[in-house]
């Protein structure tokens, strides 16, 4: 006979992200979405992804939303729309994902890397000063400054505004980690020249597979993103005004994004009660999360920091508890970018939160039993 018998909170997978839970809960409106596709036969370019653009729209601020593949996709078409090349410097903090350097390397231009602030992870002005005094230096042209706004959290868009307008600079806000969050009173996709998202299925606002939006205010940008979105067309398919990418989104994962959607306020709630319960239960054993007074996060990864991460992660692991080291290895210690150039001083701050940093479940669905668990066991291994 089976055994029916409830499953401890230790014998149990605690997943970072849970899906599963937000599926239960959208119920039979997933599958009505996708059916209506079916029914209208529209798979690329149907109007469920005309409608999420409004919705973006709205939800952002941006006069402009141009879907696309994913959130890589969306940060090549800004640099593709701006002319990007060979020559010039794209500046980006080196302890996030891979993706927002490889934009850069993928068009021929120079990543140059700078450090993150000890607090919020995010882009250290000061930093950026001396990576640009860097390219300048090497005879690149600064051209574009990606910061990122880690783990849900937007980064200091006007002291680096301020640095972008002295030097000329675009500014292109990966924001794949934080759409929904607001700095200042105004919500991402409405503060830089070009803000890029992704909506991976792991992200606050994912569909159930690739995909992404580049939001701007400015009319020909977005005309311009509109024609790399389908290979540099221009009137009709016939005529090719630039050089181009495929980078569609399909109807599919639109008609899920607009579900999704419909819960993301109320998921953004949940989601700050878990944070909020794990920065009481985790005081004083960890560095919990930093969220400066100005901004909103929506938290696409609690991030807790201390010396003995190891020890906390073997715990974890022992009780079967999910964790991730967002970022053990920075970029500019990979393979492929160890030859770009880094900011004056090197990036201190990136190479220590390498060693200890370490992500816990953080979802709106996140049971209040099962964060005692984590909580118990991250002060255990911490103490």
């Amino acid at each position: 006979m089976r055994d029916t018998a409830t499953v401890p909170v230790a014998a149990a997978p605690v997943p970072l992200i849970d899906l599963q839970a937000q599926r239960q809960r959208l119920g039979t409106r997933i599958e009505a979405a996708i059916t209506r596709v079916l029914d209208h036969g529209a798979y690329i370019m149907g109007p469920e992804v005309f409608e999420a653009e409004k919705r973006l729209a709205a939800m952002s601020g941006a006069q402009h939303v141009v879907t696309c593949s994913n959130g890589t996709t969306a940060m090549i078409m800004a640099l593709m729309a701006w002319d990007i090349g060979r020559g010039d410097a794209v500046f980006v903090p080196s302890f996030t994902f891979t993706a927002t350097a490889e934009v850069a390397a993928v068009i021929g231009a120079t990543p140059v890397f700078v450090d993150v602030l000890p607090d919020t992870f995010n882009m250290d002005p000061d930093s950026l000063v001396r990576a640009i005094a860097v390219a300048e230096q090497t005879g690149l042209k600064p051209r574009v400054v990606i910061p990122v706004d880690l783990f849900g959290q937007p980064a200091d868009h006007d002291a680096i505004r301020a640095i972008a307008d002295k030097h000329g600079l675009l500014v292109l806000d990966d924001a794949a980690q934080s759409f929904g969050a607001s700095y200042k009173g105004r919500k991402l996709g409405a503060i830089a020249d070009v803000t890029a998202t992704s909506f991976y299925p792991s992200k606050p606002l994912g569909c159930y597979g690739d995909g992404g939006a580049v939001f701007t205010s400015n009319e020909e940008w977005a005309k311009k993103l509109m024609q790399v979105r389908v290979h540099g067309q221009g009137r009709d398919r016939n005529e090719n005004v630039r050089v181009g990418l495929t980078a569609r989104f399909d109807s599919i994962q639109a008609a899920v994004l607009l579900e999704k959607i419909a819960i993301f306020e109320d998921e953004c709630q949940a989601r700050d009660k878990v944070a909020a319960r794990y920065d009481a239960g985790l005081k004083g054993a960890v560095t919990t999360p930093f969220i400066r007074p100005d901004s909103t996060c929506v938290w696409a990864q609690y991030t807790i920091s201390s010396p003995r991460r190891d020890r906390i992660v073997a715990a974890l692991t022992a009780k079967k508890i999910s964790s991730a080291m967002f970022y053990a290895k920075p970029i500019h210690l990979q393979t492929p970018y160890r030859g770009f150039p880094v900011a004056g001083g090197g990036l201190p701050v990136t190479e220590k939160l390498a060693h200890e940093v370490v992500s816990l479940p953080m979802h709106p669905y996140l049971k209040a039993d099962v964060q005692d668990e984590i909580i118990a066991t991250v002060r255990g291994a911490a103490s």
